[in-house]
């Protein structure tokens, strides 16, 4: 078993470099990453790369113009061109526990898509973590993480299977590179933030797969941020309404133009 962890990314270098410092310091390490990125500026596309050189992990970079929000598309790149064939999708604002990557590989099962959980650092604690003025030990004590029942590796995981809507997200997510193939990954034509992830999830049930919700493992730590604009969100819910409802498994505009 192969593990490429794909990380989505949008001109947050600070973030990026303490993700692949985390995965590269991990108990286990993924045999490759990838960045998928959604148009970053010159200038923070060449720190990364930069950075990048400095890791024993194999790691490629996907990067294409700013266009408005078209994550879609470049993770579908990014898929594409995986060599792995088990994926961990991984948000450019998720520190990962050092554990990360060996807990989605005890998770990963055929017939199934791994989904973990995420807990919060206040957005105002954001910034002193990554210049490393606090750590998130001391933000865990001071109670400054919220979901914190959702930050902490617990002995026992706690799993629910299930074809639940709820909290489907394309972060955190483990899935076989040959179920995202069978569905021919991302849709492309969502525009926009919001529901791409749950159509996605959709599409993965629809193929007959089961969703295994774990707490207690691959624990990830969320920067908060200001949202992105909800302003396309209108129009992405009537599309995964129609996902919903027509039961369809693959899209027309993904990994391949059908």
């Amino acid at each position: 078993m192969k593990i490429d962890v794909i990380i989505s990314t949008y001109n947050n270098p600070e973030a990026i470099i303490q993700i692949l410092s985390r995965l590269e310091c991990g108990n286990l390490l993924p045999n490759s990453i990838s960045i998928a990125d959604d148009g970053s500026s010159d200038a923070h596309v060449s720190r990364l790369k930069k950075f990048l050189k400095t890791l024993t992990i194999d790691a490629k970079y996907h990067w294409h113009e700013d266009k408005g929000f078209r994550k879609c598309k470049i993770l579908n790149e990014a898929i594409r061109k995986s060599s792995s064939n088990y994926i961990v999708l991984l948000d450019g604002d998720c520190l990962p526990h050092k554990k990360f990557v060996q807990d989605h590989r005890g998770m990963a099962e055929n017939g199934f898509f791994v989904q973990g959980r995420r807990c919060f650092v206040r957005e105002k604690n954001v910034k002193p973590l990554l210049e490393g003025k606090k750590s998130l030990t001391r933000l865990l004590i001071t109670g400054k993480i919220s979901g914190l029942l959702k930050s902490f590796r617990l002995p026992i995981p706690v799993i629910k299977r299930n074809s639940s809507m709820y909290g489907l997200l394309g972060c955190n997510l483990g899935i076989w590179r040959e179920d995202l193939l069978s569905i021919n990954g991302f849709d492309e034509d969502y525009q926009g933030w919001g529901r791409e992830d749950s159509d996605l999830g959709v599409r993965l049930y629809n193929l007959g797969l089961q969703r295994k919700m774990v707490y207690g493992r691959s624990v990830v730590y969320h920067l908060n941020h200001p949202e992105n604009s909800r302003g396309n969100l209108e129009s992405n819910d009537l599309r995964l309404k129609k996902t919903i409802a027509s039961k369809r498994i693959r899209c027309r505009n993904g990994i391949i133009k059908e």
